[in-house]
């Protein structure tokens, strides 16, 4: 710890505000940006919905940024360090920043939104901030995090995208789940939140008082919500659109898009959200609480088939709850082999010794399959897995809704049997992976976390020496053996690990300029 704590001091102190030459860049330009689907809201502090962020993270800011190597920027923050044990981190903060609003910025923000809001009400920042006993204002300007035990993790989870940072004057005042300014969001970014007109667009303007000298280039960020997706293709085709991210335009699409001479196609901007492909099972009601039926859907599914025909090729096949991405780290490890060749007829074998015989008809059961309503992709998807289960006896039913009721349905009231869903592992297994099935993450009203409801003492016993470990080896060793356990146990099952494309005008330069892509502010964007 003391060998980190010294290189994150010497990195704090070495980094400065270079944000490139500013000679090429010009001032002006509206960008316009399709979001697919719209967001339920505009509060990143209470849900994680893919959608919210790629609005929201022009608005907010957050303590620190991130480079592509995945080490911390600074934001708010202009210098930090952490005590040799691990459990001070002391965040000294810029002087002169202010809200949209015109209210100044202080530590008391800071202190406020980590404490009563992010801990207590984000999905993720209940695990991130876990171990934050206070935070601590000796004065405007320093804000000092007092932690229980040492969480390296949390230093990889201050991003504007990841934890905002939030007004105390304005979101401190009435209950903080239904506040007015959710649709209507007020923060340090370098946009600034003017209308939000619903299933049309949320507009964004400079803000011109914004604490990066001479930034943000662009005068506008326009985001739009297309419900068709031959009509999304088409505004990027024409320029009416400039940029497109997260599946927004039909994969079969990509390739056609490419061939343009206006058009660049890249994958860069995931580095730090490793997103997975999964299906959520209600481990609470029958048959689903039966270990074997779980098994045997996770022996039907072709994931191969699913990433060729859905997906187009855009992926890979998961072998578990944690990202190939985190392999150089040694914290990846497989899982239970649920492709292997004659998975079809152990999945027949596992429902006959179920209790699940088939009838007269060829069927077994029936179950309802709700799809994540974000796109015609995850339509194909349910009928791939709708196929796959009639193969081995489970008739599915699909069922697509809007992205507010499908949420509710989940995490509400756990309403439903099994859902088609993607998470991300996010900087750090603690931060993306154990909210799937700890179980301090089954949190009623509480959105992507512990959906399935399953969970052991012997799992969250792995999570919880992992969160704390700090020998790299002993670390990896106990996520091997967590996943292990969680594939046999299949509350979830892992699919793909999935590699967005993102479609870009070439006029508009340095739209991804950090490992969160879309889910980046664009202070440094520019249109040529």
């Amino acid at each position: 710890m003391r060998a980190l704590t010294k290189s994150l001091i010497l990195m704090a102190a070495a980094i400065t505000m270079a944000c490139g030459p500013a000679h090429a860049q010009k001032s002006g330009g509206t960008l316009v940006q399709i979001t697919q689907p719209e967001p339920p809201n505009l509060a990143p502090y209470i849900s994680t919905s893919g959608p919210i962020g790629q609005v929201t993270a022009k608005v907010f800011d957050g303590l620190l940024e991130y480079d592509f190597d995945l080490k911390p920027k600074l934001g708010l923050a202009e210098s930090f360090t952490v005590s040799p044990d691990g459990k001070t981190v002391t965040f000294k903060l810029r002087r002169g920043v202010t809200f949209h609003d015109g209210k100044p910025f202080t530590s008391a923000d800071v202190q406020f939104t980590i404490m009563d809001v992010l801990k207590t009400n984000h999905p993720r920042g209940i695990a991130t901030f876990k171990e934050v006993t206070a935070v601590e204002t000796p004065d405007e300007t320093t804000a000092i995090f007092k932690l229980a035990n040492p969480a390296p993790y949390m230093m990889a989870a201050l991003s504007g995208y990841e934890s905002p940072i939030l007004p105390k004057h304005v979101y401190g005042v009435g209950d903080i789940k239904t506040h007015p300014n959710a649709n209507a969001p007020v923060g340090t970014g370098p946009f600034k939140f003017v209308e939000w007109r619903r299933g049309e667009f949320v507009r964004l303007d400079r803000n011109t008082t914004y604490w990066r000298q001479g930034r943000p280039f662009l005068d506008r960020i326009v985001v739009r919500f297309i419900a068709d997706a031959s009509t999304r293709t088409a505004a990027l085709e024409k320029g009416e659109a400039h940029i497109a991210g997260f599946g927004a335009v039909p994969y079969n699409d990509v390739r056609k898009l490419s061939a343009l001479p206006s058009v660049e196609v890249t994958t860069k901007g995931y580095e730090m959200i490793s997103p997975l492909v999964e299906m959520v099972i209600n481990t609470k009601k029958a048959p689903f609480d039966n270990v074997k039926v779980r098994q045997a859907i996770n022996y039907a599914l072709d994931r191969k088939f699913v990433i060729d025909n859905v997906w187009f090729g855009f992926g890979k096949a998961a072998v578990g709850p944690i990202s190939s991405n985190f392999e150089p780290s040694g914290l990846f490890g497989a899982g239970v082999d649920f492709t292997v060749p004659d998975r079809i007829e152990r999945a027949n074998k596992l429902l006959d010794e179920a209790g699940f015989p088939r009838k007269a008809d060829g069927t077994r059961f029936e179950m309802v399959h709700d799809i994540t309503p974000y796109g015609e992709e995850w339509q194909r998807f349910g009928e791939a897995v709708q196929q796959a289960l009639a193969a081995v006896g489970i008739k599915a039913t699909l069922r697509y809704e809007d992205v507010a009721k499908w949420l509710k349905r989940i995490y509400t009231d756990y309403d439903y049997d099994m859902s088609s869903n993607f998470l991300y592992n996010l900087a750090d297994p603690v931060l993306g992976v154990h909210r799937g099935f700890h179980s301090d993450r089954i949190k009623k009203g509480t959105v992507f976390v512990n959906g399935s409801q399953w969970s052991s003492p012997e799992t969250d016993a792995l999570m919880d020496k992992a969160t704390t470990e700090a020998d790299a080896a002993k670390r990896g060793a106990l996520y091997r053996e967590l996943v292990t356990k969680v594939t046999e146990a299949s509350p979830v099952i892992y699919v793909h690990e999935l590699k967005f494309p993102t479609i870009i005008n070439k006029q508009y330069k340095n739209l991804i300029d950090s490992p969160l892509g879309i889910y980046g502010n664009y202070a440094n964007a520019y249109r040529e």
